[in-house]
C-alpha cells in the first residue's frame, strides 16, 4: 500500500464522524493524537510514552472503556509527560463522543500497511493528511498551507547551507521548515557529509518557527516530530513582544497571515519603528529586523498586493525596507493559487545589508499573473510554471534576459512612483487597449455624416412615393 493509498483511506474515515458533528480540521488534529501514538510504536521511540498509555494499551480496549481510556490518556501525557509528547498534547481533548467511532478509526489505522509507510516516510503521510486538509474548501485550512510546489520554489532559489539558522514566524504546519531542512539533506547526503556538531546543529537548532494558533501548533509539531527536526516552534504571537527575541537568522521562508488586528487595534510589539494594524506590514517589518546584518542573510515572503502600494505607515516601511535591505526580486503571483479566489499576492525576495542605508539599487519584477490559466483545485500550480522565472532569477547577468514577464526599476523610479512597488505587469490581452479604438470625437463625426446621408437618401425615397401618388391620382 502507498503512502498515498494511505492518505486516501485515513482521509475517508473522515466520513466516520460527521454525525458526531466534527470538521475537517478536528478531524486531522483528532488523527494526530491517536497517529502520534501508533508512529511512536512504528518508529522503536515508546520509550518516552509511559507504559500505561502506548498503543497496544489503546488497542486493547473497545467501547465506554475505551473512550473513558482514551479521555485519560489525552489529559495524562499532557499533563505528566515532558518534551514533544507534553507539547502536542497539553491541552488536548476529544470530539468524538460515539465510541464505536473511536474504536473503527484505532482498528483502521492498525490495520493499514505501515511497513510500506515508513519505507516512504513517515513524515511524507502525515504532509498528505495535512495537504488534504488544505485542498478540502470546507476545512478552511486553506489560509495557513502553502502550495507544495511554490515552497519548494522559494526554498531552492534561498539555498538554506547547513549551520544556517532559518525561521519561519508565522510556520502554521511548518511546511517552510521542512522544505528546509529537506534541501539541506539532499546537499549533505543525509547530513552524512557533516561533522558531528554541524549535524547534531541542523536536527537540533537549525529550524525553527512560531505558531499562534494552538491547533495548528500540535500539527506543526507533529510534522517536526515525523522528519526528525527538533528545533523550537513556539506558541505564541510574533507580533507580541515575545516575537522581539526571534532575531539573528540567515534565513527567512514564510507566508504570514493576512489581515488587520481584530478591532483595528495597534501591534503590541514595542519595538517596530512603523506600528500599524496591518499584519503584514508588521511581519514585514519583524522579518527583515529578524535578519542577520551580515550582507547575507535573506529571506522570501509571500505578501498580498497591497504592501506594494499601501500609503502612510506602508510607504515608510517599504522605504526602510529598501534601505537596511537589498529587494532585488518580487515574483508577482497567479490568483486563485491560495485563499480566497481574488486576493492577489507576491513572493519578495531580499537581502539583508551591513549597513541601514542604500541596500537597493533596482528591483527586478517577473509577473508570473497576467495571461496566465486560472489555477486552482483542479489545475494546480506545477514546477513547469516556475521555469521561466527560475531561469531569469538565476541568470547571471539578469539584464540580459528576454522575456517579456521580466522587467527591473532602478530606486529612483521607484521614488518617483511614491515608492509603490505594485510594478512589472505586462500588458493583459483580456483588457481592451483603448489606445487601439477609433477616437471618439472623430467616429462621432462620422457618424452624424453617414446618419445625414441616410436621411437626405430617405427624404429622396419619401419624395419619389409623393410623386407616384400624384401620378396615380
Amino acid at each position: 500500500m502507498t503512502t498515498q493509498e494511505i492518505v486516501s483511506k485515513l482521509w475517508n474515515l473522515c466520513n466516520v464522524l460527521r454525525d458526531d458533528g466534527i470538521t475537517y480540521h478536528q478531524y486531522v488534529t483528532e488523527l494526530t493524537y491517536i497517529l502520534f501514538l501508533k508512529m511512536a510504536k512504528e518508529t522503536g521511540a515508546e520509550s518516552q510514552i509511559p507504559a500505561g498509555y502506548r498503543w497496544d494499551v489503546l488497542t486493547s480496549k473497545s467501547g465506554i472503556e475505551l473512550k473513558k481510556y482514551y479521555k485519560e490518556l489525552l489529559s495524562y501525557l499532557g499533563d505528566n509527560c515532558t518534551g514533544r509528547i507534553r507539547e502536542i498534547y497539553q491541552g488536548s481533548a476529544t470530539n468524538i463522543d460515539e465510541p464505536k467511532n473511536l474504536e473503527k478509526i484505532i482498528t483502521t489505522i492498525d490495520g493499514l500497511d505501515w511497513f510500506s509507510a515508513r519505507e516512504e516516510g513517515l513524515g511524507n503521510l502525515y504532509e498528505g493528511l495535512l495537504e488534504k486538509n488544505a485542498n478540502e474548501k470546507k476545512s478552511g485550512a486553506g489560509q495557513y498551507f502553502t502550495p507544495r510546489v511554490l515552497i519548494d520554489v522559494m526554498t531552492r532559489l534561498m539555498k538554506p547551507q547547513p549551520g544556517e539558522k532559518c525561521n519561519d514566524p508565522a510556520c502554521g504546519t511548518f511546511g517552510f521548515m521542512i522544505a528546509a531542512h529537506q534541501y539541506v539533506k539532499d546537499q549533505t547526503d543525509d547530513f552524512f557529509d557533516l561533522d558531528t556538531d554541524t549535524a547534531r546543529f541542523e536536527r537540533e537548532e537549525a529550524f525553527t518557527g512560531c505558531e499562534l494558533v494552538h491547533d495548528t501548533h500540535r500539527l506543526a509539531l507533529m510534522n517536526a516530530m515525523l522528519h526528525d527536526i527538533e528545533g523550537q516552534i513556539v506558541l505564541g504571537d510574533t507580533l507580541s513582544n515575545q516575537g522581539k527575541s526571534m532575531k539573528g537568522y540567515d534565513l527567512v521562508l514564510t507566508n504570514p497571515p493576512f489581515g488587520t488586528k481584530k478591532g483595528g487595534e495597534r501591534a503590541t510589539r514595542d519595538d517596530f519603528t512603523f506600528p500599524t494594524s496591518n499584519k503584514q506590514l508588521n511581519f514585514l517589518q519583524h522579518i527583515y529586523r529578524s535578519l542577520k546584518a551580515d550582507g547575507k542573510a535573506r529571506a522570501a515572503v509571500v505578501l498580498p498586493d497591497n504592501v506594494l502600494f499601501a500609503d502612510g505607515d506602508g510607504e515608510r516601511i517599504r522605504v526602510d525596507l529598501m534601505d537596511k535591505c537589498n529587494l532585488h526580486t518580487v515574483l508577482r503571483l497567479p490568483t486563485g493559487i491560495f485563499y480566497a479566489q481574488g486576493v492577489k499576492t507576491n513572493v519578495l525576495f531580499f537581502t539583508r545589508g551591513k549597513t541601514d542605508k542604500d541596500n537597493t539599487k533596482e528591483v527586478w519584477f517577473y509577473d508570473l499573473r497576467t495571461n496566465m490559466p486560472s489555477f486552482g483545485k483542479t489545475n494546480p500550480l506545477k514546477k513547469e510554471d516556475f521555469a521561466g522565472f527560475e531561469a531569469a532569477y538565476e541568470a547571471e547577468d539578469r539584464h540580459s534576459v528576454t522575456d517579456e514577464r521580466w522587467s527591473a526599476f532602478t530606486r529612483e523610479q521607484i521614488a518617483e512612483k511614491g515608492n509603490s512597488l505594485d510594478l512589472g505587469l505586462i500588458r493583459d490581452d483580456s483588457i481592451v487597449d483603448y489606445e487601439d479604438l477609433p477616437d471618439p470625437i472623430e467616429s462621432g463625426e462620422e457618424a452624424i455624416a453617414q446618419l445625414e446621408e441616410a436621411i437626405d437618401l430617405l427624404q429622396s425615397v419619401v419624395n419619389e412615393l409623393k410623386s407616384l401618388r400624384k401620378t396615380e391620382e
